[in-house]
């Protein structure tokens, strides 16, 4: 009996010290309540009636239904990710490259003027590109060597051949098989490649972000590159007159 009195004196006690706290939050001993924790509402009155307005953060909601297709992807994350950052990479090379082809077969009549321009170019693309590929790791350039077969049609070899010369390739060819990597080695979206080329039929689908947010359970970040357009132009010699 006296145990159960104790408790209900020491309930009374709290009830006490709670309601004898001042509106400051300074009870007359000079302690203090908690603050509660939490933001004033915004509202409006109009006629009497009071509206509260709240901001609610975004969600992503997708289709029901969407299969992962052959496999579970969260399995392949790390391709996955890469492909996220490298693809439109690939995708730039591919307009860069024809915008190439296209300047070359309108305006550099000469052998010299070709090879002065492809100089210009390299010197640009250079400027664009250097810093963005010094961040990639090892997986992420020999991906973006598949994507560019598959973009442009030409191995990294045929590239490096067409634009430099057959020294310039064999040379980089020799470097690559120290990586156990080979230049020449084709886009194959049926064999080896063919998880990359999934994931290139996703994209093209417009289910990308769905299927990077089943993966991570966040939204993709996108590669912003700086131009999709070369500057240089083939310089042609002014006609003495």
């Amino acid at each position: 009996m006296k145990r159960i009195s104790l408790i209900f004196v020491a309930l009374l006690s709290c009830f006490a010290t709670a309601f004898s706290q001042t509106p400051d939050g300074r009870s007359p001993a000079g302690g203090s309540y908690r603050v509660p924790k939490g933001f004033p509402m915004y509202y409006e009155a109009h006629d009497g009636d009071t509206t509260f307005f709240d901001t609610i953060e975004p969600i992503w909601v997708f289709p029901r239904g969407r299969s992962m297709r052959k496999g579970d992807w969260r399995k392949e994350y790390r391709l996955v990710y890469n492909f996220n950052k490298i693809y439109p990479y690939a995708l730039v090379g591919r307009k860069m490259i024809a915008q190439v082809d296209s300047t070359i077969a309108a305006d550099a009549t000469k052998r010299s003027q070709r090879t002065q321009y492809i100089k210009q170019v390299e010197k640009e693309l250079l400027g664009i590109f250097t810093s963005d590929i010094k961040q990639m790791t090892t997986s992420q350039g020999v991906l973006l060597m598949r994507l560019i077969d598959r973009e442009c049609g030409m191995s990294a070899f045929e590239i490096i051949k067409e634009y430099e010369s057959g020294f310039a390739a064999n040379f980089w060819q020799v470097i690559a098989k120290l990586f156990s990597q080979d230049l020449k080695a084709r886009y194959d979206p049926k064999g080896k490649d063919a998880k990359i080329e999934e994931l290139v039929q996703i994209w093209d689908e417009g289910h990308w972000d769905q299927l990077y947010y089943s993966v991570f359970m966040e939204a993709p970040r996108k590669t912003v590159i700086k131009t999709d357009r070369l500057k240089s132009e083939v310089k042609k010699k002014k006609k003495r007159g």
